[in-house]
C-alpha cells in the first residue's frame, strides 16, 4: 500500500452558513463594505498587543463567512478603546461594528433558543 491513504476533505461550504448577522451588521453599518484590510486597525489595536491571538481583520473575516461561534469568543476581548476607527484610511467605524455584531449576536441566540 505505499504508505499512501485517502484524506478526509478539508474544504469548507460557506454557502451553508447563515449571513444573517452580516447582512443586520451591514444595514447598521455600511462603512463595513468599504475595509480594504489593510491591517491598520489590527497593529494599532490595544487588545491584540496584550493578546497575541486576537486580530480585528479575523474578526471581519469571520463575520463575512458567517462562523459566529469563534466570532462570540473573539469579540469578547475587544476593549471598544476604539483605536482601531482613528486610524482606519477608509473611515470604517470598528467599534460600532463590534457593538452591532454582539448586539445581533444576542438577538440571534435568543430567537434560535
Amino acid at each position: 500500500m505505499w504508505g499512501f491513504k485517502i484524506a478526509k476533505s478539508q474544504s469548507i461550504n460557506y454557502d451553508r452558513n447563515d449571513k444573517e448577522i452580516m447582512r443586520t451588521v451591514l444595514d447598521n453599518e455600511p462603512s463595513l463594505r468599504v475595509c480594504m484590510a489593510c491591517g491598520a486597525c489590527t497593529a494599532t489595536c490595544s487588545a491584540g498587543n496584550l493578546l497575541p491571538t486576537f486580530n480585528i481583520r479575523r474578526l471581519n473575516t469571520l463575520l463575512q463567512r458567517g462562523e459566529y461561534t469563534q466570532l462570540r469568543n473573539e469579540l469578547n476581548n475587544c476593549m471598544l478603546c476604539g483605536k482601531c476607527t482613528l486610524v482606519c484610511p477608509r473611515g470604517v467605524n470598528i467599534r460600532n461594528i463590534v457593538l452591532n455584531t454582539r448586539e445581533a449576536l444576542m438577538k440571534y441566540e435568543s430567537d434560535t433558543i
